[in-house]
């Protein structure tokens, strides 16, 4: 998992320790159940080696809304439809739980561009924009998508 976010150049030190926390909280391991199973993962192999990783899970206090936190695909792997897949996949699942409108958040900051037309490519609106929210120069960019 560090090895996918960190490769990607798009993430900071802290973000990347908040997915490890979030992938440490989610995941279930040998016969232990997640200690937080309203964070779900999805992920993409080749052979042994994860190449792809998506965490996604209902919005607290809301009805129907979740939020995907992360989708993530490591470069090498770019541009085969993997990312398209787990976000059909998120959305699949999303919907079969319930789920009626997918929330996502990206960054306005440089680098982020191709994540903000890959959603949009998929159907996903701008609804805001929170100018400087992550830091000066660096907004809060909120897309969302209906499910059906």
């Amino acid at each position: 998992m560090r090895r996918i976010v960190t490769r990607t150049g798009a993430f900071g030190s802290d973000e990347v320790e908040v997915a490890l926390e979030l992938f440490d909280l989610g995941v279930a391991s040998e016969g232990v159940p997640p200690l937080d199973p309203d964070y779900r993962w999805v992920g993409a192999v080749d052979g042994d080696a994860l190449v792809a990783v998506t965490c996604f899970g209902p919005t607290p206090a809301t009805d129907g809304t979740f939020d995907l936190y992360w989708l993530v695909v490591d470069p090498a792997h770019q541009g085969r439809g993997i990312g398209r897949s787990l976000l059909q996949e998120v959305e699949r699942t999303a919907a079969a739980d319930g789920g009626r409108l997918l929330v996502v958040e990206a960054s306005s900051r440089r680098g982020s561009d191709s994540a903000r037309v890959f959603y949009v490519s998929r159907g996903y609106t701008e609804l805001a924009t929170l100018r400087d929210f992550y830091r000066r120069g660096d907004s809060r960019v909120i897309l969302a998508r209906r499910l059906t």
